[in-house]
């Protein structure tokens, strides 16, 4: 595994979104996606598509906007994320490794025997992970009751929940919005990681979701929709959301299956399996710096 290039910006301070945020940003996302596949490479199982997908709105929230004190995990004014699509576990321990919460070395033991880094997170196992996932279509309401705890104590922690696409079909992800909506929780931002494929297909195919901004809507949502790899229009969405107020707010942020490794991209088949050693090299080469970024 690589070690964590130069640190971006300090996170949850610097907001300005200058072409070197960006650039800084982009490279941390790169980073991100070797380091998944490599993980997934690794141990011959895992989830690459769905965290590849995932890796951008990761990156921004990581390394740019969330507060976080990686030497205490436990701060109890730290803002909360919650990764309701928990099988995209490998960029979320990427991302809080290269941030800090553990060594980078330790993810090379991701589902390994007596690892901290399950296939799913696991809160009791490992720094920086606020829900245990699995079953899908619990994180936004857990995001929501975070969310109403801040309110009640006087503290002003936002809560944050990414979600999948293929999970909004679960009927537990609506009695969190409408609990969301009811309660004005205006500190809870859900973000849909919209790339229109899981396990078995399309997500069209399977169980169509549109039209999904006037679903949000319809359950009391401010709705924003965004290029979920467009890092300018994904900081910009997460910077207009403590502007919004009276009601939660959803990013719609649409991706890629499989965003970066070229025989990965919108394939179904990614979403759960390894890749082999051709395609290892492969995926490397399609996720290698530019060349005006090396040396």
């Amino acid at each position: 595994m690589s070690q964590p290039s130069a640190s971006v910006p300090l996170v949850g301070s610097d907001r300005h979104h200058t072409e070197q945020v960006i650039l800084d940003l982009e490279k941390r996302a790169r980073e991100i996606r070797r380091t998944v596949v490599s993980m997934v490479y690794g141990v011959g199982s895992g989830h690459p598509g769905g965290s590849l997908s995932a890796t951008d709105i990761l990156t921004s929230l990581f390394f740019h906007q969330l507060r976080l004190d990686p030497t205490n995990p436990c701060w109890e004014d730290r803002d909360r994320f919650i990764l309701s699509k928990g099988h995209a576990a490998p960029a979320l321990y990427a991302s809080l490794a290269m941030r800090g919460f553990f060594p980078v070395e330790e993810l090379s033991t991701f589902r390994r025997l007596d690892s901290r880094l399950q296939g799913h997170p696991d809160r009791n196992k490992t720094p920086g992970v606020e829900m245990t996932a699995g079953a899908l279509g619990h994180g936004l309401a857990i995001g929501a009751g975070l969310a109403l705890s801040a309110r009640l104590d006087g503290r002003s922690f936002r809560s944050y929940v990414l979600m999948g696409d293929g999970e909004l079909q679960a009927g537990v992800v609506w009695e969190g919005a409408m609990m969301a909506s009811k309660y004005r929780l205006d500190n809870l931002t859900a973000i849909v990681d919209f790339n229109g494929v899981q396990l078995d297909g399309m997500v069209a195919d399977i169980m169509p979701l549109d039209p999904l901004a006037d679903k949000w809507r319809a359950f009391g949502w401010h709705v924003l929709e965004i290029d979920g790899h467009n890092l300018r229009q994904v900081l910009e969405a997460l910077d207009e959301v403590p502007k919004l107020h009276a009601k939660p707010t959803v990013i719609i942020a649409h991706t890629i299956k499989g965003k970066g490794v070229s025989y990965m991209e919108n394939k179904s088949a990614w979403h759960g399996r390894a890749p082999t050693p051709e395609q290892y090299d492969q995926a490397m080469a399609d996720l290698a710096e530019p060349e005006a970024n090396r040396g």
